[in-house]
């Protein structure tokens, strides 16, 4: 009994004197590193915070926020581009706590085809990319596809059933070209988008705006009759060659670069190194096939090595965005009556937030060791 009790008096002891010892409490320079300043800012879409309805807006604000981000892209709608309907979206999303950090710009078919009319779309191009920058937007992004060959996706099975996005080639080669796109041979492809950025990366410059390109996703050898100026790596450096500016740059996107059998670390050093990268997609996948066929799977499953991804994006020290795309679908996601995805097995807010945590644990590991 007095074994016991003495027992009994020491732990009593030993957890008073547990009690009175302060718990640490981390420095501000001993806290994890944010992604500001000096490392890029994760961003996501804005979704329903671009909507008319303030409600909306707010609440869609909120869900971005709750996860850390503050930063979002979108689309930038019907061209030409207003400067007071910018600078209306973009104080609508301010008042909710969001910066706007990069528009999509699209709707000038004359201009990728080298239809009639494409001085005007060019036109049209310019009048927003000036708006843009009169309303302080840094990045305005855009797509140059011949054909998007997204025929060839489907719905794969991952990890305790999760959905996958699957991409194979087989299911769309031989589909013939469509009427109201034709069949566009590389030559072609690339005089066109020379003509464009002859005209557009000078006025790009003086706006203050950095266009980014993003590549062929999926990255097909031939889409519907076309070729693809951006389905290579080697399409990526001749189309910032073409017209020699910061303002000539690239999404870079190491799943698209994995898709093409290149290695991301190398890619991204090549074109950080020139100041080219002006947006980030941050994903991951497993390739059967360069080109042809490969998975679009979790973020922290693939074979890039998004560590290591992730400490080239901060050798530059500068603003770029990195917009954790392509969530997986996950069973909390698809129970929501209003689920809906762009893509076969793609997920939605939750399979966002798992994304945005990723990434960040990568962005913090990374910036204690850069």
């Amino acid at each position: 009994m007095a074994h016991t009790h003495s027992r009994r008096s020491m732990l009593k002891l030993a957890g008073t004197a547990a009690l009175a010892v302060p718990a640490t409490v981390l420095d501000a320079q001993d806290r994890p590193p944010s992604e500001r300043p000096g490392t890029p800012a994760i961003c996501l879409e804005a979704g329903a915070a671009l909507g008319d309805a303030a409600a909306d807006a707010a609440a869609a604000a909120r869900r971005i926020r709750q996860l850390g981000v503050d930063h979002v892209i979108g689309g930038g709608g019907r061209m030409p581009w207003e400067e007071a309907r910018l600078a209306q979206l973009m104080a609508r999303l301010a008042a909710n706590g969001l910066r706007l950090a990069n528009l999509m710009i699209a709707g000038f078919p004359n201009a990728i085809y080298n239809r009639p009319g494409r001085d005007a779309d060019i036109e049209q191009v310019i009048a927003s990319i000036r708006a843009a920058g009169r309303v302080g937007l840094p990045v305005v992004e855009y797509n140059w596809y011949a054909h998007r060959a997204m025929e060839g996706y489907f719905e794969e099975t991952g990890r305790a059933g999760a959905g996958w996005t699957g991409f194979d080639y087989a299911r769309m080669k031989d589909l013939p070209p469509l009427p109201e796109e034709g069949a566009h041979t590389l030559d072609e492809m690339w005089g066109n988008i020379t003509y464009f950025l002859g005209a557009v990366v000078p006025e790009a410059e003086k706006a203050g705006v950095r266009l980014a390109l993003h590549p062929n996703d999926p990255p097909a050898p031939l889409s519907r009759g076309s070729q693809q100026i951006m389905g290579t790596i080697d399409g990526w450096k001749k189309l910032v060659a073409i017209v020699d500016s910061p303002a000539n740059g690239i999404t870079f996107d190491c799943g698209v670069t994995r898709e093409m059998g290149g290695d991301p670390v190398d890619v991204c050093r090549w074109f950080a190194a020139r100041d080219r990268i002006n947006h980030v997609h941050f994903r991951n996948v497993i390739v059967q096939k360069p080109y042809e066929r490969y998975t679009e799977v979790f973020i922290d499953e693939g074979e890039n090595d998004m560590f290591a991804v992730m400490k080239e994006l901060l050798r530059p020290k500068d603003s770029r965005e990195i917009y954790p795309e392509q969530p997986r679908a996950i069973a909390y996601d698809r129970e929501r009556p209003e689920f809906r995805s762009m893509y076969p097995g793609g997920g939605g807010y939750a399979g966002f937030a798992f994304n945005v945590g990723y990434t960040r644990a990568m962005l913090q590991a990374a910036r204690a060791q850069c």
